[in-house]
């Protein structure tokens, strides 16, 4: 049988070689599964995380991302035009754009691209602006609207070493698109508007100015002066909104092509005035001729619709460029017909002849003993012409404008009447007309009258009116007693040529249709001229107009010497207001003339009334008056 089966050697027992592999086994163990917890609630976290941002907060991140990305600009609305009454346009706006690069940027962008494909981006930033430069000039020409645009100053533009440079400021769309589309990545394209007077001067006194303002919020069209101005709400529209990219840290920087548009802009409403393009064209030249025959300080006239009260004209002597109004003075940009007040001198004696028929006091052929002068007061009142007592009709003495007999005229009506009438015509305060910049004139209240206030008033003198006031009276007799306040604005014109018409404003009667007409044929005679006897002579006889009958009243007032406070000697205000025809009126047409001296057109405005008149009769083909105007007896 076999023996014993020999084996190896024993480790003493005092060497647990197993036990130590134990316990490290079991260590590793704990530790991996720890590390495990760990991990999965790291994950948990992560997670957790991750779906609170991607879905619980991710509109509001995602608007926050935005925000830091992008700004939002306000994007300017098509300013309205202005039209005269037949559609012509007198202001309107075309779009324009601004070029500009950031050329720090451009300069980086382009080395950094260089740098990696020199093939397709070649040579240095330098090479590119000459290409860019030849580029933009071949396109724009060597100058756009006075802004240098050759190939050297852009180039020079190109490689300044700044932020932000606008290489033009009103550039053609179209051309502007084709050079962004050549040069996406360096040239930008902002809009821009650019308001446009295409007759030049014509008006400018009325309709204003305005232009592109860089440092409005936003940058927009803005009204300067005049109409432009005054009605600047209605013509501006309603903004816009987009959203571009801009450089970081500067929200005025914006990237090129990187315009996002939100809300559209609502267009501005149009106005369509009453003013007529051709007649206005025609006054203005005719008032400006005559200021410089006359040597005038000053010169306007008006032009009414005696049945509607429209302002067919209103031109001053002076007037601008309404693109260069910043090099205009401040009597240039004045519009004299309603910004100044003066003292209208004979005139104004159509409010005496008016009440004293409208009360029944006289007839026109009634015969007043009229003498040289007249005392009122502490004040001496003379015509101006020496004589004695001489017998004039009633209708002579406004024809001959007598301030004495005028004054007995007005003693007759009485202060509180006459007082009256001066408020029916309008003086003394504003007319609404729509015109900017209107003066109230000024006539002092009953209560506050002197002793020899009522010595002046009826003879025009102590009062003062602007021009279209003036002429506003004058309406009210053509228009058989009822005074319509003027009005320069006819319609708002809005989108798709949605028409608003302005309401007409109600009339006020003054005198009645039977004292208007009266009126109208005792002022027929001021044109009246008799070669046989000056006494039988109008002061007016110049504004006369063959086949035409004409009422009208000349008038000469006094202007305040400033050294001694009193009334000068040697300037005046020459004035002159006429009905066209007389019979059947159609337009009123006033003049004033302020302080004209020195020649044989300085006495009277009656020339240029007729001129002005035959103009209308031509213009509008108004027919002739069925009968002469009829010969009356001025002085007995």
């Amino acid at each position: 049988m076999p023996g014993p089966q020999t084996r190896g050697p024993r480790r003493p027992l005092s060497v647990r070689g197993s036990r130590p592999a134990a316990r490290l086994g079991g260590n590793s163990r704990l530790r991996i599964g720890v590390g495990r917890i760990l991990l999965i609630g790291a994950l948990l976290i992560a997670g957790v995380k991750l779906v609170q941002v991607q879905g619980l907060q991710a509109a509001e991140l995602s608007a926050q991302a935005q925000k830091q990305r992008t700004t939002p600009i306000d994007i300017p609305a098509e300013r309205g035009s202005i039209l005269d009454r037949n559609g012509n346009q007198l202001a309107f706006s075309i779009e324009v754009r601004a070029l500009y690069i950031l050329p720090q940027r451009a300069r980086k962008a382009w080395d950094e691209a260089h740098a990696k494909d020199e093939k397709k981006y070649p040579g240095t930033y330098e090479d590119r602006g000459r290409e860019m430069a030849k580029f933009i000039s071949s396109t724009l020409g060597p100058e756009v609207n006075g802004e240098k645009t050759d190939e050297e100053t852009v180039y020079q533009q190109l490689v300044k070493d700044i932020s932000y440079e606008v290489l033009v400021s009103e550039a053609e769309p179209a051309k502007a698109a084709k050079i962004v589309e050549k040069f996406p990545a360096e040239i930008g394209s902002e809009y821009r508007s650019k308001r446009i007077y295409p007759n030049g001067d014509l008006a400018a006194n009325i309709i204003g100015a305005a232009n592109w303002r860089q440092e409005e919020k936003p940058p927009t069209v803005q009204g300067i002066l005049g109409l432009e101005n005054a009605q600047d709400n209605v013509l501006a529209g309603r903004t816009g909104r987009r959203v571009v990219d801009t450089m970081s840290g500067d929200d005025t920087l914006v990237i090129p092509n990187t315009e996002r548009e939100l809300v559209k802009p609502q267009p501005g409403k149009s106005l369509e005035l009453t003013i007529d393009i051709d007649t206005q064209y025609a006054v203005q030249r005719m008032v400006a001729d005559y200021a410089k025959k006359s040597g005038a300080k000053n010169a306007s006239a008006v032009v009414l619709d005696s049945r509607t009260g429209e302002i067919v004209a209103m031109a001053n002597d002076k007037t601008y460029d309404p693109t260069n109004f910043g090099t205009a003075s401040e009597d240039q940009k004045r519009n004299t017909a309603v910004a100044y007040s003066f003292e209208p001198g004979s005139v104004n004696k159509i409010v005496t002849a008016a009440a004293a028929v409208e009360y029944g006091l006289f007839k026109p052929d009634d015969v007043l003993q009229v003498p040289g002068s007249l005392k009122v007061a502490d004040r001496t009142i003379r015509d101006a012409w020496n004589h004695p007592t001489v017998p004039m009709s009633f209708t002579g003495v406004f024809a001959k404008s007598s301030n004495v007999g005028t004054l007995l005229a007005a003693q007759e009506v009485g202060q509180e009447r006459y007082a009256e009438m001066l408020q029916k015509f309008g003086l003394g305060r504003r007319t609404n007309s729509g015109v900017p910049a209107e003066e109230a004139g000024q006539v002092p209240p009953l209560n506050q009258w002197s002793g020899s206030t009522f010595g002046n008033l009826p003879i025009g003198q102590g009062l003062s009116m602007t021009l279209l006031q003036m002429t506003g009276m004058y309406q009210a007799i053509a228009n058989d007693g009822v005074r319509v306040p003027p009005r320069l604005i006819r319609a708002e014109i809005g989108e798709e040529g949605a028409r608003s018409e302005k309401q007409r404003p109600d009339g006020v009667r003054v005198v009645s249709p039977e004292t208007a007409k009266t009126v109208r044929q005792m002022f027929r005679s001021v044109t009246q001229s008799d070669p046989r006897d000056a006494n039988q002579n109008g002061t007016g006889k110049q504004a006369a107009l063959p086949g035409y009958q004409v009422a009208g009243k000349t008038g000469t007032a006094q202007q305040i010497d400033q050294n001694c406070k009193c009334y000068s000697q040697s300037q005046y205000w020459i004035t002159f207001a006429g009905i066209l025809p007389a019979d059947n009126p159609r337009y009123v047409v006033g003049i004033m003339l302020d302080a004209p001296t020195g020649s044989q057109f300085s006495s009277s405005a009656a020339p240029l009334f007729h001129d002005i008149a035959t103009f209308l009769t031509q213009r509008f083909q108004l027919p002739m008056s069925v009968e002469q105007t009829p010969f009356v007896q001025l002085q007995l």
